[in-house]
């Protein structure tokens, strides 16, 4: 069976944790049962792009892939403004392939911050049973800063103190943290990823006929 290959473009290096969500929406909701993604690494390249359609461009000259996702994070900006930001680049770049934007509310840790268990795994202490205060997933894209949120709950789960807390590498644990995660159903309940979702379906059902779906 051939893999279906997809590109993540995306602002930061740890976004690459996306490409296990990516995987996981393409088996569930689009029927992919093999897919195989990559993260357009931008800083490894000697001539790096200098804005947003240079930066499609480049992804695809250097990452060949059958669909492109397009990741930015709202921040403090209506999802809307990115996944038109997104979709103009996109446009100006005139590529020929299928193309799908990535907008989590705030901020990607956003889609990682539900599973309790996932978080004691990635903080190397799973029989931890030290309340961790995780956020109501249904609030998690009101809450100012989920990186925090995410960075506490996994100092929490270490179950570290002092000189030993000191020394935990949250940034390690968050790099673990989506491999230890094997259900993002829960994330539904959010209308960012509900977006996301809906996006890929219909990128399935237009029988991955290139353009720009959200």
């Amino acid at each position: 069976m051939k893999a279906l290959r997809h590109t993540l473009v995306s602002d930061g290096s740890t976004d690459a944790n996306l490409i296990p969500i990516i995987d996981w929406v393409l088996k569930h909701s689009a029927g992919v049962q093999l897919s195989e993604g990559q993260h357009a690494d931008f800083f490894r390249l000697h001539q790096k792009p200098r804005n947003a359609v240079e930066r499609l461009l480049c992804a695809v000259d250097n990452y060949p892939c059958e669909v492109l996702f397009i990741h930015r994070d709202a921040e403090k900006e209506e999802p809307q403004v990115r996944f038109d930001e997104i979709k103009q680049a996109f446009q100006r770049a005139r590529l020929q392939l299928p193309a799908v934007a990535v907008v989590p509310v705030r901020m990607l840790e956003a889609w990682m911050c539900f599973d309790e268990n996932a978080v004691r795994m990635a903080s190397g202490n799973p029989n931890c049973d030290i309340p961790l205060n995780l956020p109501k997933l249904k609030r998690i894209e009101s809450r100012p800063d989920p990186k925090q949120d995410l960075k506490e709950a996994l100092l929490a789960a270490s179950g570290l103190a002092g000189r030993r807390l000191k020394k935990f590498n949250a940034n390690a644990a968050f790099w673990r943290l989506v491999d230890c995660i094997e259900d993002f159903s829960a994330l539904r309940e959010l209308p960012s990823f509900r977006a996301f979702e809906d996006s890929v379906k219909s990128l399935s059902a237009n029988g991955w006929k290139p353009g720009f779906y959200n």
